[in-house]
């Protein structure tokens, strides 16, 4: 009776299987993103970690592969997917596919367990800062930077007037507050795991084979393969999506719901500028 019963439930209701929901963390880290491009932020994957802890089960899986970003939204990002997990009292497992660096692997460390690949890039524990400096270009074109402020530091790194060694020193200061967060934060989750490696915090990164013999990562293999191991052969694994119409998510519809030009421009202009951003991310771990 009870077999029979188990086959009309949906399977992910069948007391014969465990189910362990998957959600994908793939992208650059940012704040916001635009209209045409997609990125990792708090606001966009909110809904998708806690729909992945609503379900009944042991664990949560979570796919991750991201170059970095913004270390507020990594941090806001781990702490969700942390309290969640302390209340829900679910195991957290993180699968790391081509890189988990830098924001990325911030975001790994909220896990219980990580899991690479030997070729995965793990790391890069470190904060950095990348801008331009265009003083020789406005000159050529014939353009006059004008800025006025009410506070001596308002303009401070301004990328068209010269760089100024006080405005570095203050940038760095900062970076190196960001950075100490960032190790804390490692040690808190990784604890005893990671290896005694002067390199470690230096912003290095390695692969997933060395990221586990330096105590980065806690194993080699796969979602499938590592989760059957740890719930048994019946385990399922859900994938957990959310539901958004394609012109809603991009927010081009004017008031009578129609397509704006000045939405598509402002949509293609962005989308140019978080590409190149995006590409740069990317690029640093030869992907």
């Amino acid at each position: 009776m009870r077999r029979l019963f188990n086959r009309i439930l949906p399977r992910s209701w069948r007391s014969t299987d465990v189910v362990v929901p998957v959600i994908r963390l793939h992208g650059t880290i940012m704040a916001s993103g635009s209209p045409l491009r997609q990125n990792l932020s708090l606001a966009s994957t909110v809904g998708l970690i806690e729909k992945a802890f609503s379900f009944s089960g042991p664990a949560v899986a979570i796919s991750i592969n991201s170059p970095g970003g913004s270390p507020v939204q990594s941090r806001l990002i781990h702490k969700r997917i942390r309290d969640l997990a302390t209340e829900k009292n679910k195991k957290v497992f993180v699968f790391v596919e081509d890189v988990a660096a830098s924001g990325g692997y911030m975001i790994a460390v909220a896990a219980d367990e990580i899991i690479a690949d030997p070729s995965s890039i793990v790391g890069s524990i470190g904060v950095i800062s990348g801008t331009f400096g265009f003083t020789d270009l406005i000159k050529k074109i014939g353009v006059e930077r004008r800025v006025h402020t009410a506070g001596k530091n308002k303009s401070s790194m301004d990328p068209f007037q010269p760089e100024k060694k006080e405005d570095v020193e203050r940038l760095k200061m900062l970076m190196l507050e960001l950075h100490e967060t960032f190790i804390d934060l490692v040690k808190e989750r990784r604890g005893a795991r990671l290896k005694d490696d002067p390199d470690l915090f230096t912003g290095l990164f390695w692969t997933g084979k060395k990221g586990f013999e330096l105590g980065l990562v806690d194993g080699l293999g796969d979602m499938r393969s590592t989760l059957r191991e740890r719930f048994g052969p019946k385990t399922q694994l859900k994938l957990v999506t959310q539901s958004r119409g394609l012109f809603s998510r991009f927010g081009l519809f004017g008031s009578s719901g129609g397509f704006t030009a000045p939405a598509l421009a402002a949509a293609g202009v962005d989308a140019l500028f978080d590409a190149a951003e995006e590409r740069a991310l990317w690029s640093r771990f030869g992907l």
